[in-house]
């Protein structure tokens, strides 16, 4: 049997408001909170218990998702009662595991979209006889993350800060945020205060001559920690650019859930999802967004790459362009939001009074 822990205690100050009432794991992303499709894609891999490493919000993942039967898993959750870091908070977990002490472990990012194969990454574990290996991504442009070079053989040679300069990109690799543990490496980590397995777990085990393997699997990759990043993998998930057995419908240009109500000339496009209960209302055009539970769009309504919050309202006529509308706030008619503006839950935008505004509380 294959165990994982999800680090899922991040408070996604990032993704605020979206996070206000909601973890940020559990945020919908087409049609499902967002674990759900990490979950899936780890059964499928053979993963059969996983432990939550939860800490803000916790009380919301349990009655979601309950002991896991409903997705062939066993579901257990751990609360830190402070913040430990993610290396931290791995210790704090990990006596939940019944793992052998050379058993493999997985450990997964909770805000992490992925094609990557679960399968291949604990494989290259087991045969290269690592201590940790690390799923590592190539990307255009390394300069906002954390470098992590190997060698010939894919072991990790260092792990660098974000490069200041052109001549200290060294490598166009990063950490993409997936991990196979040694078991007994994890009883390692300092207990009962906050660590960071990046900054402190990862570069002293290579200090102290551990064998760190890196597997390069450049499929699809996104960090969903920004409300673009969210809703344009909500939109990839829809699309089938991203893969999830999870989604609850077929991949195309749209996503419409269960009881919602579009109107018969409104335009869904993009790998837009439209929530239970939402409505769509006419010659309105929504485009590669997020529309939660209970959300309106109003008559002729442009809605273009951003997210509109459980039972929130967007007026007729008004337009957003990478915005995210709070929980239950209304936008009246002919507004006019874009630049990535934020308008907090519960909010009141009256009529025709916002141009390109800074965030709304």
């Amino acid at each position: 049997m294959t165990e994982a822990i999800l680090l899922v205690g991040g408070k996604g100050t990032r993704l605020r408001p979206l996070t206000v009432h909601t973890p940020k794991p559990m945020v919908p992303a087409a049609g499902v909170p967002f674990l759900t499709h990490q979950l899936v894609r780890a059964r499928a891999a053979g993963v059969e218990h996983v432990v939550f490493a939860t800490s803000y919000l916790a009380e919301v993942f349990e009655p979601h998702f309950g002991d896991g039967s409903a997705l062939g898993l066993h579901l257990e959750y751990v609360t830190e009662e402070e913040p430990l870091g993610t290396g931290g908070a791995l210790r704090n977990v990990a006596a939940r595991l019944h793992s052998a002490p050379g058993d493999p472990v997985l450990v997964f990012n909770g805000d992490i979209l992925t094609g990557l194969d679960i399968g291949a990454l604990v494989a290259t574990h087991r045969t290269s006889g690592a201590d940790v290996s690390l799923h590592l991504t190539r990307v255009p442009d390394p300069r906002a993350f954390g470098l992590v070079p190997t060698d010939a053989d894919g072991r990790v040679t260092a792990f660098l800060e974000k490069p200041q300069t052109p001549e200290e990109i060294v490598t166009d690799q990063i950490n993409a945020g997936a991990y196979v543990f040694t078991r007994s490496v994890l009883d390692t980590i300092p207990d009962g205060r906050p660590v960071s397995v990046e900054r402190e777990t990862f570069p002293g085990l290579l200090a102290d001559g551990a064998h760190l393997q890196g597997m390069v699997d450049s499929t699809y990759w996104l960090d969903l920690g920004t409300p673009h990043a969210f809703v344009r993998g909500s939109a990839d998930l829809v699309l089938g650019r991203a893969p999830s057995p999870a989604v609850p419908g077929r991949r195309g240009e749209h996503l419409v859930l269960d009881g919602a109500r579009v109107a018969p000339d409104a335009k869904l496009t993009g790998g837009t999802t439209v929530g239970a209960g939402a409505e769509v209302g006419p010659g309105a055009r929504v485009e590669g967004s997020i529309l939660l539970d209970g959300a309106v769009v109003g008559p002729g309504a442009v809605v273009r790459d951003s997210l509109v919050g459980a039972g929130a309202r967007v007026g007729a006529r008004s337009v957003l362009d990478g915005a995210v509308i709070g929980d239950g706030a209304v936008v009246g008619v002919d507004n006019e939001l874009r630049a990535g503006i934020r308008i907090w839950c519960d909010a009141r935008i009256p009529a025709g009074s916002v141009r390109f505004s800074a965030d709304v509380a």
